[in-house]
């Protein structure tokens, strides 16, 4: 079975960011892989410093070993200054080829303003750089305050399409790539 880690990179209450990842997590799932969703907001990570080991923080411990145990991963950040969030950025730092090669990762960001895809350009480099692999699809949710209805549900059905198409190839390219059934 195909195990994806998706991993919020917002600490906002009320996050869109977690919304849309747990929107892509449900049609992942669907789908019949299994989805850990790490939430940034949760988790006691210091900043990183290079160092290998972080004693005193087992949740850098918990996060290297989600992201070693799995196939592949959700990356979803808000977009703060045309780029990655901070926490997320430092998430990914924590971790190193030994946890995130060969992963294939699907990209959502989410911005108040109108869509661009700066923060996705900027995960797909940090991939890529690690020897992971990014699907083609990938969501940039602009003006996410319009986005949802108060349970949670897309309001666009082309949006609603775009994250079907995101967990099917996601799941598609992981089970490609990864060897996994």
């Amino acid at each position: 079975m195909v195990k994806i880690v998706g991993i919020n990179g917002s600490l906002r209450t009320g996050s869109y960011t977690a919304k849309a990842l747990d929107l892509a997590a449900t049609r992942i799932e669907a789908l019949g892989a299994e989805v850990e969703v790490l939430d940034l907001r949760k988790m006691s990570l210091p900043f990183c410093n290079g160092e290998d080991e972080y004693p005193t923080y087992p949740d850098v411990e918990k996060l290297r070993n989600a992201v070693k145990d799995a196939d592949g991963l959700i990356l979803a950040t808000p977009e703060y200054h045309g780029s990655v969030s901070g926490v997320l950025k430092n998430a990914l730092d924590l971790m190193s080829f030994e946890h995130l090669a060969g992963k294939v990762t699907g990209l959502i960001s989410v911005l108040g303003g109108q869509s661009n895809s700066n923060a996705l350009n900027d995960l797909r480099i940090i991939v890529r750089w690690v020897h992971g692999w990014v699907i083609p699809e990938q969501i940039a949710l602009g003006q996410a305050w319009k986005a949802f209805n108060d349970e949670g549900k897309l309001l666009d059905e082309k949006l609603s399409q775009r994250f079907d198409e995101f967990a099917q190839s996601l799941v598609d390219n992981t089970r490609k790539i990864r060897g996994v059934s």
